[in-house]
């Protein structure tokens, strides 16, 4: 099965955690597309939807979609769908890849279900293998790189890409994340640090990996 079969499969999987009246978070990236694409047959089931990126907004608009703000909608989401670069056995994450982390964790944060879905090539024993990318201001980024240094991580300033916050985005190298609460935390406190890619504070609720073998459903 392809890659992208396999994320389409992951998609579809998804669909049964939108009941209806639901107020929908979606999410950003690669897997969450083919989710967006499948949406308009839910159209009856989804009674409001929020966005977690400009790419993603745009996306949904095509679809025939409004999309509101999570102030629109009182702050609260039942059901947040997204992907990941890099996900456990105990669903936490490392996300970001698409640049999109820090509306991405806002809406997980806000989420009553967060409902995860990945290909099988995601799915790892440690994070770290993917650089873990973090949002930082542009005035901070040579001060917090110095801070991530002394962790023994290798910053790659992601050049020419901007947030849709305004903001840089350090991708760390060389990292292995034993800790990712520990981890998150600490990388939390570095001053200049917009939002971390580790979603571990917060983590998926249930995991929906595809493979050749069909989806299978992980639950915290």
């Amino acid at each position: 099965m392809s890659a992208t079969d396999k994320k389409r499969g992951a998609a579809q999987a998804s669909l049964e955690f939108i009941p209806p009246g639901t107020t929908l978070g979606v999410g950003t990236g690669s897997t969450v597309n083919f989710l967006i694409e499948l949406l308009p047959g839910l159209r009856d089931n989804i009674d409001r939807i929020v966005s977690s990126s400009r790419a993603t907004t745009a996306l949904l608009e095509e679809q025939g979609f409004e999309v509101l703000t999570l102030n629109q909608v009182n702050g609260e989401l039942d059901v947040y769908i997204d992907g990941a670069d890099e996900t456990t056995k105990r669903l936490h994450l490392i996300k970001g890849g698409g640049g999109a982390l820090t509306r991405e964790k806002v809406l997980a944060g806000a989420a009553r279900r967060f409902v995860c879905i990945v290909d099988d090539s995601k799915f790892v024993g440690m994070l770290g293998k993917f650089p873990l990318p973090i949002e930082v201001l542009p005035m901070a980024q040579e001060a917090v790189g110095r801070h991530l240094l002394k962790l023994r991580g290798q910053p790659i300033w992601r050049e020419g890409f901007v947030t849709d916050n305004g903001n840089h985005i350090l991708d760390v190298h060389d990292l292995q994340i034993a800790n990712p609460v520990e981890l998150e935390d600490r990388l939390n406190r570095i001053p200049g640090v917009v939002t971390v890619g580790i979603f571990a504070r917060r983590p998926a609720d249930v995991l929906l990996i595809a493979s050749d073998d069909g989806v299978r459903e992980l639950r915290a």
